[in-house]
């Protein structure tokens, strides 16, 4: 037996060599030490999320807006009288500002198009947010339902020139003849989408009179005259919007 030996036993902790650890902090706005950058951290992303969280761009106010926003499948097809109706209460809130102007709408099945206009980016957002929480709340109370009804950020798009204004007008006022099929009472001859503002559009390529004729039983939307030079005037120079175009396809 040799005396001195150390035998290493189950109960034994063997010394390990320390090692100092890098660990990499970053501080937030608060000063606090916080973990770095890591895959799967934060929030998870909601599932068929339409827009990201991103910085909205600035907005100037002598550019139109398009804004599509898209409605929970819970609510159902939006192209019915009740839900036309708390759409139409929406547009009444959102006249009473100064700032904030829808000048032309459609709704189709699941999703609305509005087109705008704003001062500025706050104005377009607040403006956006009050109409979805009226539009909510009206379509809640009429269907007897609860829950959200805009379950995404809504999507916008800047019109800064004539050829692109003119085409997004388009687009708002005839989307139902991109979507064929869509429901809806036939007015206006099946020449104007009733689920949108075509009927107050001035410069329609078909119309031969100034005046407008409302059907009886029908009720407009409560759309806001345009002020910027685009939508007012601009659309006067440029080639005709026809009632029988379909965006994206070919005409009649």
């Amino acid at each position: 037996m040799i005396f001195g030996m150390f035998r290493p036993t189950s109960r034994t902790v063997l010394a390990r060599p320390q090692v100092q650890l890098d660990l990499s902090f970053k501080r937030d706005k608060n000063g606090q030490r916080r973990g770095g950058k890591r895959k799967g951290a934060g929030r998870p992303r909601r599932p068929k999320a339409g827009e990201w969280h991103k910085t909205r761009a600035e907005v100037n106010h002598a550019h139109p807006q398009h804004v599509t926003l898209r409605v929970s499948g819970a609510v159902g097809h939006l192209r019915r009288r009740t839900i036309w109706k708390a759409i139409r209460g929406a547009l009444l809130h959102s006249a009473g500002r100064d700032d904030f102007r829808i000048v032309h709408m459609s709704l189709q099945g699941n999703h609305i198009h509005l087109v705008c206009e704003a001062d500025n980016k706050k104005a377009l957002s607040s403006g956006v947010w009050g109409f979805e929480i009226s539009a909510a709340r009206q379509i809640n109370g009429i269907t007897g339902r609860s829950g959200e009804v805009f379950p995404d950020r809504y999507h916008v798009r800047s019109m800064s020139s004539l050829r692109q204004t003119r085409n997004c007008v388009s687009y708002v006022l005839n989307n139902w003849r991109h979507h064929r099929g869509a429901q809806g009472p036939v007015l206006f001859d099946g020449k104007i989408d009733p689920y949108s503002s075509g009927v107050w559009f001035p410069y329609w390529k078909e119309r031969t009179v100034p005046e407008i004729h409302i059907p009886p039983g029908y009720d407009p939307p409560p759309v806001c005259r345009p002020r910027s030079w685009l939508l007012n005037v601009g659309l006067k120079k440029v080639e005709p919007i026809s009632v029988w175009e379909i965006p994206g396809g070919r005409d009649r």
